[in-house]
């Protein structure tokens, strides 16, 4: 079951997990939005950049790292996450949007890499686990459920620290953490090619991804508890 991404209305398994993938991150993104009151004409647009931002980054990252067509999820979040911070600071909107984002992200790819997998793309490594999977004339690990499998945990954290209250972007920050983690963990299973020690061109950006958020919460919650341990002082 061959799937050409880009040709939507080519039903197959695969374009139905990438659809539902779609759908049901945005169904995320508005549940979010909703609850924080953010649900408005403005917030609608930024998800419009985002996802044109997302698109284009994808495609962009996919020819760097592979010369082919395609799309690289690792290129659409960095393309995405420009988007929507330009057009932010175009439409003047100052309050953090990441955390609605970072939901959306989860549970939209815990479905979407279900499309991979019926595609056969972002296949796995041969091996002789008893979970192994046949595709591309071998049994290998199913790294795209793999992967489905990271968000879907991913997602019960977000919502189980969003219970808390924490600062917004909390959730964003938090998630790109967890996601460069999985990923860069992942992809000791996924088929491909080293680029510098031992390391794939995505797990090099996993690691800068990692510091780049981790920065970044860090940032964010420190004011937090340092109020905290001043007011319980």
């Amino acid at each position: 079951m061959n799937f050409v991404w880009h040709n939507w209305f080519s039903w197959t398994p695969a374009a139905g997990c990438y659809a539902l993938g779609y759908a049901i991150g945005l169904v995320a993104w508005i549940v979010m939005a909703r609850r924080r009151k953010m649900a408005t004409s403005g917030m609608a647009a930024i998800v419009a950049a985002a996802l044109i931002g997302g698109l284009i980054g994808g495609h962009a990252a996919q020819w760097i790292a592979a010369g082919s067509d395609g799309k690289s999820v690792l290129g659409a979040l960095a393309g995405g996450y420009i988007a929507a911070i330009l057009y932010k600071r175009f439409l003047g909107i100052r309050r953090p949007t990441g955390d609605l984002f970072a939901v959306a992200l989860s549970a939209g790819e815990a479905v979407g890499r279900w499309g991979c997998y019926f595609a056969g793309c972002c296949y796995g490594k041969p091996t002789h686990e008893p979970w192994a999977i046949w595709q591309h004339g071998a049994w290998r690990h199913p790294s795209q459920l793999y992967l489905s499998a990271a968000n879907a945990l991913i997602l019960v954290v977000l919502l189980w620290c969003d219970r808390k209250r924490p600062p917004e972007n909390t959730l964003f920050f938090l998630q790109g953490v967890l996601y460069c983690i999985a990923r860069f963990t992942i992809e000791f299973f996924r088929e491909g090619n080293a680029v510098a020690l031992g390391l794939t061109a995505a797990q090099w950006a996993c690691l800068a991804g990692l510091f780049f958020f981790s920065v970044k919460l860090q940032r964010l919650l420190y004011p937090a508890r340092l109020a905290q341990a001043v007011g319980g002082a």
